[in-house]
C-alpha cells in the first residue's frame, strides 16, 4: 500500500503529464489542434475531421488521456472541498483515474453496438466524435483550472459550483451543436434517438449519482 501524502505532489504529477500529453498531439497534428481550440464557436473542426474519423485516433486519444487525468484531478478536488479530506494515496488516485477512463470507454462501446443494432451506425459514430471532441476540450479547459485551485487559491463550493455550471454549459452547446448538425438524420430516426438517450445519456449518470449519495 502506497503511503498518504499532503500535499500536492501527485497533483502536480498529473498536471505535468497532462501538459505533456495535450503538446504532444500539437506536435502530432498542428493544423488540427488549432481547429480544435476554436471548436467551442466554430463548427469547421467538427465537419472537417468527422469525415476521416477512425475507430482508434491517435489525436483523439491523447487528448482523451488529458481528459481522465484532468477529471480525476478536479473530482479529487472537490471530494476534498466538500470532505475536508487532506490526504490522498497514489493507489485511490490511480483507482479513480482508472475506472473514469473504463466508465467513458465501456459507455461509448456500448453506444456504437446499439447504432449497430438499430443500424443508425453513421448516425451515432458522428454523434460520439462530436461528443468525445467537447469532452476532450472540457479536459483542456480543465487544466489551467486546476492549476489555479490547486496553487493560486482556495476552492470555495461557490468556485467549484461555478466551475462545474461553465463545463455543463460546455457540455450542452456541445449537444446542441450535434442536434443541430445531424437533425434531418436524428428526426428521421427519432424514436431510436430517443432510446439511445435514454438509456445512455441519462440513466448512468443517475446511477453514478446515486451511488455517490448512498455513499
Amino acid at each position: 500500500m502506497l503511503r498518504h501524502i499532503i500535499s500536492n505532489e501527485i497533483f502536480t504529477i498529473l498536471l505535468v503529464i497532462g501538459l505533456i500529453i495535450v503538446a504532444a498531439a500539437k506536435l502530432a497534428a498542428p493544423k488540427r489542434f488549432d481547429d480544435f481550440i476554436l471548436v467551442l464557436g466554430n463548427d469547421k473542426y467538427l465537419k472537417i475531421y468527422s469525415r476521416d474519423q477512425k475507430f482508434f485516433d491517435t489525436f483523439d486519444a491523447l487528448l482523451f488521456i488529458n481528459l481522465i487525468l484532468s477529471v480525476s484531478v478536479f473530482c479529487f478536488i472537490t471530494y476534498r472541498q466538500l470532505t475536508e479530506t487532506q490526504n490522498i494515496s497514489g493507489n485511490t488516485m490511480f483507482k479513480l483515474t482508472f475506472s473514469i477512463g473504463i466508465f467513458i470507454l465501456i459507455k461509448v462501446l456500448i453506444e456504437r453496438l446499439i447504432g449497430s443494432l438499430f443500424e443508425i451506425d453513421k448516425l451515432i459514430d458522428q454523434y460520439i466524435f462530436q461528443k468525445i471532441s467537447f469532452k476532450n476540450y472540457l479536459g483542456l479547459l480543465l487544466l489551467p483550472v486546476n492549476a489555479l485551485l490547486l496553487y493560486s487559491f482556495k476552492p470555495t463550493l461557490t468556485i467549484i459550483y461555478s466551475i462545474v455550471s461553465l463545463l455543463l454549459i460546455v457540455n450542452i452547446i456541445g449537444l446542441i451543436s450535434s442536434f443541430k448538425t445531424h437533425q434531418t438524420l436524428i428526426k428521421n430516426n427519432l424514436f431510436y434517438f430517443i432510446l439511445y438517450l435514454c438509456a445512455l445519456e441519462i440513466t448512468p449518470y443517475v446511477i453514478l449519482y446515486k451511488v455517490f449519495i448512498s455513499n
